[in-house]
């Protein structure tokens, strides 16, 4: 079976958000109210509501600024940290490649959130817990592959900056445009080994930690994730048994505390006559 990846040129990214209004559209993602932040990446972040977002970046080249652009979205890593944490299987890897997210079975812990080294999955403040909408990010458009679609973003990118395929063959293709063009890109794609590898990949003029990425080892991230999930669950049981435990200790002393005293009544004339 294809693993299938996403190659981001971002030395080809014009910054025209197209990839980020086809996201909105075809996940009927609502728009965000947003203020003036001092830059012109709009929304300022990832949200429940925005799950690709085109982040622009103003870098200092040898005394000349000039724009750059990220496109952020989840990375679908090959080992993902967040489904390495969740209790509960809410999140899984699938072997085509897109990391998929079930909000029926999903408890709201947020552990996920915690885990991932890119920062992507968010919770939906807006809906919280009681209405059912909790963790969202980028579906690597699993419903569209799954239907012989490419995904939404990559669909409609017109500077061709995102490419769609198989992940060993757009290591390649990246590999093959920095040996034609040295002096164009950083000599590294990101992506091929960071975390122990991800579905999207990125070549850049620029250093990836001035985009925005984090400085990752090839290492995956769940190796520590999955020593810390060893023991929550033990621990989270021995937690709840001794609040259970004090909440009987306490129940106990207050029915104590509540008790008459044990001895002859107060108003006994007997007891009186004995007290003269």
């Amino acid at each position: 079976m294809a693993k299938y990846g996403m190659l981001i040129d971002e030395t080809r990214c014009t910054g025209c958000r197209g990839c980020q209004v086809a996201c909105k559209q075809w996940n009927d993602l609502p728009g965000e109210e947003t203020h003036n932040t001092g830059s012109y990446t709009n929304p300022p972040h990832l949200s429940a509501q925005t799950w690709n977002l085109i982040e622009y970046k103003e870098i200092d080249r040898g005394g000349q600024v000039g724009f750059f652009f990220l496109k952020r979205a989840c990375m679908h890593c090959e080992h993902p940290a967040c489904v390495s944490v969740c209790p509960v299987g809410a999140l899984r890897k699938t072997p085509e490649g897109p990391v998929v997210y079930d909000d029926h079975k999903c408890i709201g812990c947020r552990y996920c959130m915690a885990a991932c080294p890119f920062g992507i999955p968010k919770f939906d403040w807006q809906k919280g817990l009681l209405e059912g909408a909790l963790i969202r990010k980028c579906t690597f458009c699993a419903d569209r592959l799954s239907n012989g679609l490419i995904p939404a973003c990559a669909k409609t990118c017109p500077s061709k900056a995102i490419t769609f395929g198989e992940r060993d063959q757009l290591i390649v293709e990246a590999e093959n445009r920095i040996r034609k063009n040295p002096d164009k890109y950083v000599n590294h794609v990101y992506g091929k080994e960071e975390a122990g590898g991800t579905s999207i990949l990125y070549l850049s003029a620029v250093p990836f930690e001035q985009l925005g990425l984090p400085k990752l080892g090839p290492a995956p991230v769940t190796t520590l994730s999955e020593q810390v999930m060893e023991y929550t669950l033990p621990f989270a049981g021995v937690w709840l048994a001794t609040l259970a435990g004090l909440a009987a200790v306490f129940k106990f002393r207050e029915r104590g505390a509540k008790q008459p005293e044990i001895g002859p009544a107060a108003d006994d004339p007997h007891n009186k006559e004995a007290s003269k």
